[in-house]
């Protein structure tokens, strides 16, 4: 089911199947790794509590990103994996986003489980 970004928040997370989120995960792959040195897009592994737009072994944020401030906690996942433009317009990440709100929920269950 569909659900407005942030919506869900820590409930949605409850409800996420990392196992589910690992399939969701390899639509997230050709850009990204769970460890590992980064690539297109940064190594996302133990990114949950990182802060937003920084550090990840120095990969280049995008002046967008890097001013966004806050922490990746679940809800700010949320909000970025629905749609990465409207959370930071003029993001360099080019993927559309998760509608879904249980493919989000799945995905950051995933995040936090590596």
């Amino acid at each position: 089911p569909a659900a407005a970004p942030g919506a869900a928040g820590a409930a949605a997370v409850v409800a996420g199947d990392p196992a589910k989120g690992a399939e969701v995960f390899k639509k997230c792959a050709a850009c990204h790794t769970m460890s590992g040195p980064n690539g297109i897009g940064p190594s996302l592994g133990k990114i949950v509590g990182d802060d937003v737009g920084k550090g990840r072994g120095g990969f280049a944020f995008s002046d967008a990103l890097a001013k966004k401030g806050g922490k990746w906690d679940e809800a700010t996942l949320d909000k970025w994996l629905a749609n990465p433009r409207e959370f930071a317009a003029g993001t360099k990440m080019t993927f559309a986003g998760l509608e879904n709100a249980q493919d989000r929920a799945d995905v950051i269950a995933y995040l936090k489980a590596n």
